[in-house]
């Protein structure tokens, strides 16, 4: 028998679509599965992406302040916090909707607008590389430079994107009151896009051009709850080495010592399943029964339960 659990699910890009009307549709999916460990008595608190949100809502705020020379460009912590609220609009209703089906009439579910505290002197700062948006010929990437101060790269052949910094999540500025909302039984949705990047200037927080990886923030998160589990939710049932090689090999059960010695070794891409191994062992590492898994939102049942799923653990 497996315990009940308090566990973190970082939710990937695929459990929302990329349009409003497929996120409409894609959350009634997620809730689903979110609903069956909820039913299964594991406490749980949700995290999710926000990458073609995000692009969508700085790309309309980009033209608005091209067409009116009076509006002010808005600041990429802002279009965050508005995806955060769109985004946690429609998978709180969701949820709140399948829950009911299931005859859990009086339980809660709440967005909390996240901001999460960066270190200004990251690294990170030094070398953007996050694209973001739309694509620009070269004449509107100058533009966007001289107006807007915005760092632009060449991208692929492609053409010209905005690219921002990715630091690391140093603090949850809301974590002691995402602290006492779980520990009242409520589902909360938190941490959206990985956050809202601030740096911390005396009293003031103020937003940074920045995207914060949000299986990161999601390991900080767990790690601050006290969860028992972080489960990262992504486009494969496993993770792989020598991944897309005639000698691929799916893995189930791996220690972090493991796990370190396949990223040593190049075995997970940058943009792409790296920073969801890096963060699974961060958690792990973090304390004696801390576990991480990577799946499949459709297995994430199956994958508590010890049958499918990455499994990653001191």
């Amino acid at each position: 028998m497996y315990k009940r659990k308090r566990i973190v699910i970082a939710l990937g890009g695929n459990a929302l679509g990329n349009t409003l009307p497929e996120q409409m549709l894609a959350v009634k999916t997620t809730a689903k599965a979110l609903c069956d460990l909820i039913e299964d008595g594991h406490q749980v608190v949700v995290v999710h992406g926000n990458g073609p949100q995000v692009g969508m809502i700085n790309n309309a705020m980009a033209a608005l302040s091209r067409e009116d020379s009076n509006q002010p460009n808005t600041p990429l912590s802002v279009c965050v916090a508005m995806s955060q609220a769109y985004i946690g609009y429609d998978l709180q209703n969701a949820l709140r909707e399948e829950l009911r089906k299931r005859g859990f009439v009086r339980t809660p579910v709440v967005t909390v607008v996240t901001q999460v505290r960066v270190d200004p002197d990251d690294p990170a700062f030094q070398n953007p590389s996050k694209p973001i948006g739309h694509f620009m010929s070269k004449e509107e990437a100058e533009h966007a430079e001289k107006t807007y101060g915005y760092i632009t790269k060449e991208d692929a052949g492609r053409g010209y994107r905005r690219v921002v910094a990715s630091p690391k999540p140093v603090e949850i500025v809301e974590q002691d009151a995402i602290n006492s909302l779980v520990d009242a039984n409520k589902i909360v949705i938190c941490c959206g896009g990985g956050g809202i990047p601030v740096t911390l200037q005396g009293d003031h927080l103020k937003g940074a051009s920045a995207v914060i990886d949000k299986d990161f923030a999601s390991s900080l998160l767990a790690k601050e709850l006290g969860a028992d589990m972080l489960i990262i939710l992504t486009a494969v049932e496993k993770v792989a080495i020598n991944f897309g090689k005639e000698n691929e090999e799916w893995l189930s059960d791996l220690t972090v010592e493991e796990a370190q010695k396949y990223v040593n070794e190049g075995h997970f891409a940058a943009g792409s399943m790296l920073p969801k191994v890096q963060a699974a062992m961060d958690f792990a590492s973090s304390g004696s029964g801390r576990t991480a898994m990577i799946t499949l939102l459709e297995k994430a049942r199956d994958g508590i339960q010890g049958k499918t799923g990455t499994l990653i653990h001191l």
